[in-house]
C-alpha cells in the first residue's frame, strides 16, 4: 500500500511540475504575443497614410471586415489600405485567419513604412513591404497572372509562389502565419509552410529586380523593397483594400526578441 501511495505521490508531483512548466510557457507566450484585433475594437488601426480608419473597414462579427467599392485598385475615398499603427515590428510570428470573397483579391503587408512621394501624397503601400498574397484562386485572374503561380494565396506576391497551394475556396476560412526573424521570412498557409526567403540579400536583390518592382521599371519600389524595414528593420503590419470583401480575424502577434 506505501509503494502504491508512493508512486501516486510521485505521479502527482510530476504531474504539477508539468503543468507549471506549461504554465509559465504559456504566461512567457502571453507577454510576449500581441493581440492586434480583439474582435471588438479597432484601437490601434488606421488608415495608410491617414489618421482614422476609413468607413469601409468595420466590425462585423467578431472579424474585421473590409466592404469592397468594386473599383479594384483604384481606392475610393471611404477605403484605402489599413495599418496597425500602435507598434513597428521587427522580428516576429504573425498569426491570423482571412476569408475572401467570390473572385477577391486582398493582401497582408509587413515591415511597411509609409512614403510620401512629391505630389503630396503617399506611395503604395506595396513599393515598401512584402506582400502575402490574399485571393480567390479559382476565380481572379491574377491566379494566372505572374509566373509559376506567385500570385496566388500566400506567395511572396510577383516573386515566390506558394507550394504546396493549399487555400481553401472563396467563403471558407483560410489559416496563415508569417515568421520574420534576423532576415529570414517563411509564410505558412493552412499549418504548412509553403515560401522561404532571405531579406537583404543578393538572392533577394535579384527576386525583386525580375518582378514588377525591377529598377528599369519601378525605381522607386526597387530602392525601398531592397532596403525593406529602413535601417531599423522593422516596419507596420497591414492589410489591402484591393476593392473587394476581405474578412480578417484572430489577429495576433508573437514579437520575438
Amino acid at each position: 500500500m506505501k509503494k502504491v501511495l508512493m508512486m501516486a505521490a510521485m505521479v502527482s508531483m510530476l504531474a504539477s511540475c508539468g503543468g507549471n512548466a506549461n504554465k509559465a510557457a504559456e504566461a512567457e507566450e502571453d507577454a510576449n504575443t500581441i493581440v492586434l484585433f480583439d474582435g471588438s475594437s479597432l484601437e490601434g488601426w488606421r488608415g495608410y497614410g491617414k489618421d482614422h480608419v476609413p468607413a469601409r473597414w468595420s466590425i462585423e462579427d467578431g472579424c474585421l471586415k473590409f466592404s469592397g467599392s468594386g473599383g479594384g485598385e483604384a481606392q475610393t475615398g471611404e477605403g484605402g489600405d489599413l495599418i496597425y499603427a500602435a507598434q513597428k515590428f521587427k522580428n516576429f510570428e504573425l498569426e491570423l485567419e482571412w476569408k475572401i470573397s467570390k473572385g477577391g483579391n486582398s493582401g497582408i503587408f509587413f515591415l511597411a513604412q509609409e512614403v510620401k512621394n512629391d505630389k503630396g501624397g503617399y506611395e503604395p503601400i506595396y513599393v515598401s513591404a512584402p506582400e502575402c498574397q490574399v485571393l480567390d484562386n479559382e476565380n481572379h485572374p491574377d491566379a494566372k497572372l505572374g509566373k509559376d503561380g506567385n500570385r496566388m494565396s500566400s506567395s511572396l506576391y510577383d516573386m515566390i509562389p506558394a507550394k504546396p497551394q493549399n487555400a481553401k475556396p472563396a467563403g471558407e476560412w483560410n489559416k496563415v502565419k508569417i515568421l520574420c526573424y534576423k532576415g529570414t521570412v517563411v509564410h505558412y498557409q493552412n499549418d504548412e509552410p509553403v515560401v522561404e526567403y532571405h531579406l537583404w540579400t543578393d538572392q533577394w536583390r535579384e527576386m525583386i529586380n525580375n518582378s514588377k518592382f525591377s529598377k528599369e521599371k519601378w525605381p522607386v519600389a526597387y530602392e525601398l523593397l531592397t532596403n525593406v524595414g529602413g535601417e531599423n528593420h522593422e516596419g507596420y503590419i497591414g492589410f489591402q483594400d484591393h476593392g473587394d470583401d476581405v474578412w480578417f480575424r484572430n489577429i495576433k502577434v508573437k514579437v520575438l526578441e
